[in-house]
Order: C-alpha cells, then sequence, then structure tokens
C-alpha cells in the first residue's frame, strides 16, 4: 500500500473525489457535491483531501478554524476509504497525513465527530491515539 495525496483544488480533482466521498456521504447527489464543496470552501476553508493509486482510494474533508474552547484546530468533516480497499492502510495513511497538515497549520487540536454506530471508525480513531472527550448535541430544524 502506498499512494500519492492530493489537496484537490481544481473541479475535476474535486469530481475525482464523488464516488469514494458517497459512501459516506450518500445523500449528497453527484450534481450537487461540486457545488457544495466548493461553497463550503468559500465559506468555512473546507478543503479535499484524497489518497490516489492510480484511482481515488480514500478521500478526507477538513478544515481549519479556531475557536475559544481549542484553539487553532483542525477539523475532519469526512474520512472514507474505498470499501473496496478497506483495511490496506490508505485510511491511515490519509490520516497521518491529515496530523502532519494540522501539525503544519501549527494547529494546537485535531477534532472530529463519529456516528455512536460507526463501530469500525472508533477503533480506528482509538489506535490512531483520539480520545473521545465530549458528547455531541443535535436538533433538527428541518424534518
Amino acid at each position: 500500500m502506498s499512494g500519492k495525496i492530493i489537496l484537490a483544488q481544481e473541479d475535476d480533482e474535486i469530481r475525482r473525489c464523488y464516488a469514494v466521498m458517497a459512501e459516506l456521504r450518500p445523500h449528497v447527489q453527484p450534481e450537487e457535491f461540486l457545488v457544495r464543496v466548493k461553497r463550503q470552501s468559500e465559506n468555512a476553508g473546507y478543503k479535499l483531501a484524497f489518497l490516489t493509486d492510480d484511482e481515488v482510494k480514500a478521500v478526507a474533508g477538513f478544515r481549519i478554524s479556531e475557536g475559544l474552547a481549542w484553539g487553532k484546530f483542525l477539523y475532519l468533516d469526512d474520512l472514507v476509504t474505498k470499501s473496496a480497499d478497506r483495511s490496506k492502510g490508505y485510511g491511515s495513511q490519509l490520516f497521518d497525513w491529515l496530523v502532519e497538515y494540522a501539525r503544519a497549520e501549527d494547529c494546537e487540536e485535531f477534532h472530529l465527530n463519529s456516528r455512536v454506530q460507526r463501530f469500525d471508525a472508533h477503533r480506528f480513531y482509538l489506535n490512531k491515539r483520539m480520545f473521545i472527550e465530549c458528547h455531541h448535541f443535535t436538533l433538527k430544524l428541518r424534518v
């Protein structure tokens, strides 16, 4: 396992990420993916990074932000490995790249949320030396 990690900046690079990202975010339709990524990028500094080995193997959506609670931090919105390529180290390689990216950006912390039923993801994050530190509460405003 080895791949090249690219920060998607061009429209075609962003579009290349869709098929893998759709495994994690199936509610996002192909025709809206590019528009949503670009809007999030403009409004919140969202970035897409992907690991490729001739084809996209893993994708991460993230942003750098700052707040009183955590100081400067990298927030990982999305991390997904193509289902046929899971447990081959691609997600781990991309995760490690994100940690180094956060350090290079002088972030103090690295954060993410993971749905309670995603036990395999939890094991992965705990193996990456992350801690479970809080509960995340949600109030649906549109049904």
